[in-house]
């Protein structure tokens, strides 16, 4: 019989077979992934007295080395790869060596407590005497929580795909990755506290709806311009060659509606205070800055590549959604009475601030926009640290109460916490004030009349913020302290932590110049 020589390469697909891969451009993605990977390996067969130091270790490795290779070879190999699907420029790079840097500083806080369900209500590392029962019963627990580690690298990788996505199929994707281990650390305390459970399991089902949102207006997408790629998508826009023209405006409705869950967006919001409230606390922080990074760096992504063209029919409904943000996320602040909500309803004012930037529609609007994400990341990273501090009988002191002359006990750790606050407040010589400047200025250039009043409101917002932050300032140092109310001594990895993001803070507030530089000249999106 003759020989038959088969060639699987061109029984293949066209599309497969001229699908090339720019490893460099990927590299810090697939560091990540691969050190995720060998977390779940660790986890399944370390011995259990060595998981959380080795845990620990490979994570912190993962991380600096996937920063390392960004900075080194992927911002020299910029490009389109994956068949589209994956487009590595300035503002993917730009966010990517934010996340990543954010998550360092996470994971740091993360694995200082160790004890409990989750690192929530944690016994200090080193607060035990070696060999006693308290140390023991701290380890056995403890080593129930080393799997904190690599659900967070697997939620970095989907948040360093989202940005860098070129198809709403690989959004998607990025999108469920980065969500689903984010549920179950929020449930990581969920022995310790009943809010832990609830946290989770809200966060799981609302963020369901919203990916079904996404999903759903992804298809309809599709079906008007018959692709799935931004580009293609632009194009079908700009040239109003969608065959089904009546399918565009619902399916950019729904996919933002997915996004603007993410990043809490009034009136998808109401999962936040929640969550925040119920989620261990380096969780929270992780969750707070990182996700809000991922979102909208996709936000940017989706409406400046795939729909800049038709901006104008759904523009208005967004500049309702900002203003809406701001407003609610203010005015609710000043009624909370619990740190952790309090920060929350922060955190969704601050999203109205940076969807001002985005409907900038100008380079320096992105440019805002990717500033803004670096100060307030570092400045929540900072602050949720420490208060996972400040405890009373074992648990946090989550109720405001409890922050009571918290300045004549613990001075440091309360004018740290006070200069955070004026950075969330935006006040000048931090990076909170520079922030807002770079979000606003572009507004007012090119937002026309809208972008005047979104400022204007911003502004007004602002100032119902700072009254929240300052009240919280002069309740630590000018009332009588609790009793009971102590801020616990910390590792070095959680003062490294606390110490970056507060000279961040103060550095993007004084000499802010070259991170603006740097934002701008990484504002120009490939398509």
């Amino acid at each position: 019989m003759p020989a038959v020589t088969v060639s699987f390469a061109s029984a293949l697909p066209a599309a497969f077979q001229a699908t090339q891969v720019d490893y460099k451009a990927i590299a810090p993605m697939l560091v990540v992934f691969g050190g995720a990977l060998l977390g779940v390996l660790v986890e399944a067969f370390a011995p259990r007295r060595l998981r959380y130091l080795v845990q620990v270790g490979v994570a912190v490795v993962a991380l600096v080395v996937a920063f390392v290779v960004l900075v080194t070879v992927s911002v020299h190999d910029q490009g389109i790869t994956l068949a589209r699907a994956v487009v590595i420029d300035g503002p993917a790079l730009f966010l990517q060596g934010t996340l990543l840097a954010i998550t360092l500083l996470s994971v740091l806080t993360m694995a200082e407590r160790f004890g409990g369900e989750g690192p929530d209500a944690f016994t200090p590392m080193g607060a035990s005497v070696p060999g006693s029962p308290q140390e023991a019963a701290a380890l056995r627990a403890g080593l129930a929580t080393s799997e904190v580690f690599p659900l967070t690298l697997f939620s970095l990788g989907g948040m360093m795909l989202f940005p860098a996505a070129g198809d709403l199929l690989t959004m998607f994707i990025a999108l469920e990755v980065l969500s689903l281990p984010l549920y179950l650390l929020c449930g990581l305390a969920r022995r310790r506290r009943l809010l832990s459970q609830e946290a989770a399991l809200k966060y799981f089902l609302l963020g369901a709806f919203s990916s079904a949102f996404f999903l759903f207006g992804a298809a309809l997408l599709y079906g008007y311009s018959g692709s799935v790629y931004l580009s293609d998508i632009a194009k079908a826009v700009t040239t109003a060659s969608g065959d089904l023209d009546g399918l565009l405006l619902p399916g950019v409705v729904l996919v933002l509606v997915g996004l603007l869950f993410k990043v809490a967006a009034v009136p998808f919001h109401s999962w936040t205070p929640d969550v925040y409230q119920g989620a261990p606390t380096p969780v929270t922080g992780f969750m707070a800055a990182a996700t809000k990074i991922a979102a909208f760096g996709a936000i940017l992504r989706l409406v400046y590549v795939g729909l800049e063209a038709n901006r104008w029919d759904w523009r208005g409904g967004v500049i309702v959604v900002a203003a809406l943000t701001m407003v609610v996320g203010s005015v609710l602040s000043v009624t909370q009475t619990d740190i952790k909500r309090l920060l929350a309803y922060s955190s969704i004012a601050h999203a109205g601030f940076v969807l001002v930037a985005v409907l900038a529609f100008d380079r320096l609007g992105v440019a805002g926009v990717l500033f803004y994400l670096v100060a307030y990341s570092f400045t929540t990273i900072a602050a949720f640290a420490i208060v996972s501090m400040v405890r009373q009988g074992g648990s946090e002191a989550s109720h405001l109460s409890q922050w009571a002359g918290l300045g004549r006990n613990h001075p440091v750790v309360a004018f740290v916490f006070a200069f955070l606050l004026l950075a969330f407040a935006g006040i000048p010589l931090t990076s909170g004030f520079t922030a807002k400047f770079a979000a606003f200025a572009p507004a007012l250039a090119h937002g026309g009349t809208y972008g005047v009043w979104l400022v204007v409101i911003g502004v007004l917002c602002s100032v119902i913020t700072a009254f929240v932050y300052f009240r919280l300032i002069v309740l630590m140092y000018f009332t009588k302290p609790v009793e009971g109310v102590v801020a616990e001594q910390v590792s070095p990895l959680t003062t490294v932590a606390i110490t970056v993001g507060t000279l961040a803070t103060l550095v993007l507030g004084v000499v802010p110049a070259q991170v603006l530089e740097l934002a701008k000249s990484s504002s120009l999106f490939l398509r």
